[in-house]
């Protein structure tokens, strides 16, 4: 056992940024634009505050939970993020054991540095596999049939990326990131040279689909059996036109901060989504989560789990496989001792009473 490990996600953080190139870190943290929103995912939820019930028997704490007829040790799943390899040499491989060491389920990332096969064999584990749609379609069926072929369980299909969200500390730097092995023999990377942005940017002008739209939907449900979830959702809308459209689950997300900024922090619009869907279909939600209190608040408001990016790569990066099971357990124990705190003995139990938020404190003046 390491001495004097970190005991919270921001000092994993501050090790992070010690850790790694300016130019990596910042593509890991930064946000679009004024990073407004990226701000408000974590601020957001300090403007939620619990109500906790006391004199209950909180002896045995059961976090478990399902998602997709799965079963969940805890309701904490690893969110998909690229490139694992400019945190940690290992890249995802090591992510995926850290996951699969907490039987978390990991969504793995299209812009994955390690292959799908190589992450597939790395541990026995349920993992989902998420998906761009590209202007090429074929590129993006062939993506489907090896993640299928390899035994993830479900497509995550980000639909808030018809093109690529102005992130200037990428631009800035000219970011380049790792190349994609997924990706060799599929598409052409020889002409990524940028005067104006990052090389990231043009990649992306040059492959992501802006024409992408709710009939591309039915078209990746015509070519695979496995459920679909539709990830980048923030208003009842477009939740409700998921459910019609026939997607297993949704998840609300603004990419981490990273598209459209002053687009709604993800726990402020949870709520307004979860009513839409009424029960149809799970709700998920991913960006800001720092803290087990935090995944709490997201329960109570109706998310069936909670997905965490950034903090698993501040982990890996400043500790490798062992820091991105740290972080994971670290948030598990953080949950567990939250639900106790608020007499919650189970995730049933953590029910819409056990939270006030900002709407309810103005509800109570009028």
């Amino acid at each position: 056992m390491e001495n004097n490990l970190p005991v919270n996600i921001h000092e994993y953080q501050e090790l992070a940024k010690k850790a790694l190139p300016k130019m990596h870190y910042d593509y890991i943290n930064g946000g679009a634009e004024d990073e407004h929103t990226l701000r408000d995912n974590i601020a957001a939820y300090g403007r939620i505050l619990l109500r906790p019930r006391v004199l209950v028997d909180v002896s045995n704490i059961n976090m478990s939970t399902s998602l997709l007829g799965y079963k969940m040790p805890s309701p904490i799943i690893v969110a998909p993020t690229g490139s694992h390899k400019l945190a940690n040499p290992e890249g995802e491989v090591a992510t995926a054991r850290a996951a699969a060491s907490c039987n978390s389920i990991m969504v793995l990332s299209f812009s994955s540095s390690c292959r799908i096969e190589e992450v597939a064999s790395s541990c026995s584990a349920i993992r989902f596999y998420q998906l761009y749609v590209f202007k090429n379609r074929d590129v993006s069926a062939t993506l489907v049939r090896r993640a299928e072929s390899h035994g993830f369980k479900a497509i995550v299909l980000t639909v808030d990326t018809p093109m690529l969200g102005r992130r200037e500390a990428d631009i800035r730097n000219k970011m380049v990131a790792p190349p994609n092995e997924n990706l060799e023999g599929l598409m052409s990377f020889d002409d990524l040279d940028s005067t104006d942005g990052s090389k990231l940017e043009k990649y992306a002008r040059d492959t992501l689909d802006p024409s992408l739209s709710w009939k591309d939907v039915e078209w990746l449900k015509s070519i695979t059996s496995l459920p679909i979830l539709l990830k980048g959702i923030v208003t009842a809308e477009d939740a409700r036109k998921a459910v019609e459209v026939g997607a297993a689950g949704v998840i609300v997300s603004n990419h981490g901060a990273r598209q459209l900024d002053y687009a709604p922090a993800t726990i402020s619009a949870l709520e307004e989504i979860v009513k839409a869907v009424a029960g149809a279909v799970p709700v998920l939600v991913d960006g800001g989560v720092r803290r087990g209190t935090d995944v709490l608040k997201a329960l109570a408001l109706g998310a069936r789990a909670v997905m965490v990016g950034r903090p698993v790569l501040f982990g890996l990066a400043a500790r490798g496989e062992a820091g991105a099971k740290h972080v994971i357990e670290m948030l598990n124990r953080e949950l567990e001792l939250a639900m106790a705190l608020c007499g919650c003995r189970s995730v049933a139990e953590v029910t819409r009473d056990r939270v006030l938020t900002e709407g309810d404190r103005l509800r109570a003046l009028l």
